[in-house]
């Protein structure tokens, strides 16, 4: 079997979170190897803390804004750091030209990426020359994101028998959010996404979050601290009636992850937050529009999808005519919403 291997994820925080399973998988199948990865700094909270990563190797987003020379000795320095690591096995997870040239310059025993889909006929020649071995993508929405990141675990002869999504928010993260947040028995609501176009109306999520509230519920708010989530939560929060926790853009990564491994359940959109409910164990219930559930729904908790039924759906674009908003789910109604929340809560109570 492999001896250490090399996972490389080059994406946002919750495509990173979702590479959890390949390093269970490979612990599984190869008791004693040494697991490392490759991300950017800004997600290596994601990953930083798993129980079968050896260690975690960070590079910066913004590489290219640098100028030619900085480039170089940055990239000098990770190869040395990396080829001192003596890597049998490199995993490459997205199209990123990083790990093309990584699995070329490293010369592990087999590497495996993503089959090509480049611009050019010499692109793709080249990209598919870069590994031992490739791993099919299928198109949108037909695969679950983790499954095709264990295909290419599956197309090297590793065995699966482990799926397991893991986030560990650690002591610090845990502590700080239990004196925030003295009741454990509430429901936290995560409204917002990076890309807004996946968000629900603030009017629609006021309805709900009403209703929950006017039934007694404990509700807790969250988002992240980008200048678009913000503006999101001043237009939600004049229209709530009654109490609620507002822990908007107040918390790290790990705080986050440790306030949805508190929460009795997630109502969210697709974003981040529902991975990390996955790899917590906390039951979800999340909103699609037009991006894919099948590709990027919740994974092995109890959970509800919520969408609106348009055959063009998931059409994959920043809303309709690439507008910003999303007629799917402005189409979902609060009653929806809250129907798969009670489903939900009594499946899991």
């Amino acid at each position: 079997m492999f001896r250490r291997a090399l996972v490389i994820k080059l994406r946002h925080h919750g495509d990173v979170l979702l590479t959890a399973p390949v390093l269970s998988a490979l612990a599984a199948a190869a008791p004693g190897i040494e697991i490392d990865a490759l991300v950017y700094e800004e997600t290596r909270d994601m990953l930083e803390l798993h129980p079968h990563l050896a260690r975690l190797h960070a590079i910066p987003r913004d590489w290219r804004s640098l100028g030619p020379l900085a480039q170089l000795r940055r990239y000098w320095r990770l190869y040395r750091e990396l080829k001192a690591r003596q890597y049998d096995l490199i995993v490459h997870l997205t199209d990123h030209w990083h790990g093309a040239r990584l699995a070329r310059l490293l010369r592990p025993r087999v590497s495996v990426g993503p089959a090509g889909t480049k611009s050019s006929a010499f692109a793709n020649w080249l990209w598919n020359r870069s590994f031992s071995a490739l791993f099919p993508v299928p198109p949108g929405n037909q695969r679950h994101t983790v499954e095709m990141h264990l295909d290419a675990l599956r197309t090297i002869g590793v065995p699966v028998a482990s799926k397991t999504m893991s986030f560990r928010p650690g002591p610090q993260a845990q502590a700080s959010v239990a004196q925030r947040v003295a009741a454990r028995d509430f429901i936290l609501v995560h409204p917002t996404s990076r890309w807004m176009f996946k968000a629900w109306p603030a009017q629609r999520m006021a309805e709900l979050v009403n209703s929950l509230i006017a039934r007694g519920e404990r509700v807790v708010l969250s988002a992240a601290p980008s200048a678009e989530e913000r503006a999101y939560m001043a237009d939600l929060k004049p229209r709530l009636r009654g109490d609620y926790l507002d822990l908007s853009g107040q918390l790290s990564l790990k705080e986050l992850g440790a306030l949805v491994a508190q929460a009795r359940l997630l109502i969210g959109v697709d974003s981040m937050p529902v991975h990390l409910a996955s790899a917590v164990g906390t039951p979800v219930v999340v909103l699609f529009g037009p991006s894919g559930d099948v590709e990027w729904g919740p994974w092995g908790v109890p959970h509800r999808i919520v969408t609106a039924p348009f055959p063009c759906r998931p059409c994959g674009n920043k809303g309709c005519g690439d507008g910003g908003v999303s007629d799917c789910l402005t189409a979902i109604t609060p009653a929806q919403v809250l129907g798969a929340v009670d489903a939900l809560l009594a499946e899991v109570r």
